[in-house]
C-alpha cells in the first residue's frame, strides 16, 4: 500500500516537471527553436494537423526557422496558421518554403519572458506541492483505515517530502537554465 502511494506520487510529480519543461521549451529565447511551432495546427484536407506532420521543419541557424511542406498547396495554410497563432513571428513564403526569421529580443522583452518562465515554474511547483498534499492525505486515510501503522505513515510522509524536494529542485534547475538561455545576447 505504502509503495503504491509513493510510486504514484513519483509518477505524478515527474509528469508535472515534464509538462513544465515542455511549456518552457515553447518560450522564445531569441534563438530559433522548432518547439514554438508544436501547438500550431493547419487545416490539411479537412483535418486539423500539426505543422510537423505536414512539413519538414528545421532551424538552419540561430535566427531562422524553415518549413518545407511535402505538399506545396498548404503553403498559404501554414502561413495563415502561424500568423493566427500570434507567436510574434512573421512568415515569408517563396513558393516552395516558408521562412520564419527570428529577430533578436530586446532587453525589455527578455525580462518579460523571464517573468513568464518564472510563472510556469511556479505553477509546476504548485502542482508538485498539490501532489504531495494528496499523497499525505492518502497516507493518513490508509492509517485511519488501519492499512498502515503510524510509523509507516510517518516514513511514507518522509519519502513523499524527499520526492517533493527532488522535483522542486529539478524545476529550479530547469528555470535557471531557461533564464540563462533567455538573457544570453
Amino acid at each position: 500500500m505504502l509503495d503504491k502511494i509513493i510510486h504514484e506520487t513519483d509518477d505524478k510529480m515527474k509528469k508535472a516537471v515534464e509538462f513544465t519543461r515542455q511549456e518552457l521549451s515553447k518560450l522564445r529565447s531569441g534563438k530559433a527553436t522548432v518547439a514554438i511551432l508544436d501547438d500550431i495546427r493547419i487545416d490539411y484536407y479537412g483535418q486539423k494537423m500539426p505543422i510537423a506532420q505536414t512539413a519538414s521543419i528545421s532551424a538552419p541557424d540561430a535566427h531562422l526557422i524553415t518549413i518545407q511542406p511535402w505538399d506545396k498547396s498548404v503553403l498559404q495554410e501554414i502561413e495563415k496558421a502561424i500568423l493566427a497563432a500570434n507567436i510574434g513571428l512573421t512568415p515569408t513564403n517563396d513558393g516552395t518554403i516558408v521562412r520564419l526569421p527570428v529577430p533578436p529580443l530586446t532587453e525589455e522583452r527578455r525580462k518579460e519572458l523571464v517573468k513568464v518562465a518564472k510563472k510556469f515554474a511556479e505553477e509546476g511547483k504548485i502542482t508538485v506541492r498539490n501532489v504531495r498534499r494528496d499523497a499525505n492525505e492518502h497516507l493518513k486515510k490508509a492509517e485511519k483505515d488501519e492499512h498502515v501503522s503510524e510509523d509507516e505513515r510517518k516514513h511514507g510522509e518522509g519519502e513523499v517530502q524527499k520526492l517533493t524536494d527532488k522535483y522542486i529542485k529539478q524545476l529550479d534547475d530547469i528555470l535557471s537554465g531557461k533564464e540563462r538561455e533567455i538573457m544570453e545576447v
